[in-house]
C-alpha cells in the first residue's frame, strides 16, 4: 500500500490536514458528492467548511489523484483515480449505480478512433439505462 502522505508529496502536493482528510473520504466514500465528502470529513473534523473541500477536491484532480464523473443530472459526483477501471451504469427507474469493466466499451472507444478519430474517456459519463432489478421487475 502505498504511504497517503508520500503519494501527496509525489504530485508536488503541500501535506495539509484538509487534503488528507478529503482524499481519504472520497476513497472510503467511493462515488461521493463535495456536500457527501464535506459531511464524511465533518464526522471527525466539524471545522471544515464545504468551500474547503471544493478546493481540495479541485486540487487533487488537478495532479489526477481523484477524478469527476456526472451519475445524474445534478453535480459530480467524486472517486479515487485508481478506480478508474470501471464504467458508470446508472438506472433511469431506481437511480441505482453499477459498474462495469472499461474493457466492456473496448469496441465502441475503439470505433469513435477509428471512423471518427476521436478519443474518448469513456470514465467521465454515465451509461443510462435500467438495472437488472427493474428490469425482472417489468
Amino acid at each position: 500500500m502505498v504511504d497517503k502522505n508520500q503519494e501527496l508529496r509525489d504530485k508536488g502536493l503541500r501535506l495539509t490536514p484538509q487534503r488528507q482528510l478529503v482524499l481519504q473520504a472520497v476513497r472510503e466514500l467511493g462515488h461521493a458528492t463535495p456536500e457527501e465528502v464535506a459531511e464524511k470529513v465533518r464526522s471527525t473534523h466539524p471545522g471544515i467548511n464545504l468551500s474547503t473541500v471544493y478546493r481540495n477536491l479541485e486540487t487533487l484532480e488537478n495532479v489526477g489523484l481523484v477524478q469527476h464523473t456526472h451519475l445524474g443530472h445534478g453535480g459530480a459526483t467524486y472517486h479515487a483515480a485508481e478506480e478508474l477501471t470501471h464504467l458508470h451504469l446508472v438506472c433511469g427507474k431506481c437511480g441505482s449505480v453499477g459498474d462495469a469493466p472499461i474493457e466492456t466499451a473496448a469496441s465502441f472507444v475503439n470505433t469513435l478512433i477509428d471512423e471518427y478519430g476521436f478519443k474518448t474517456d469513456v470514465t467521465h459519463f454515465a451509461i443510462y439505462g435500467t438495472c437488472e432489478n427493474c428490469t425482472a421487475k417489468s
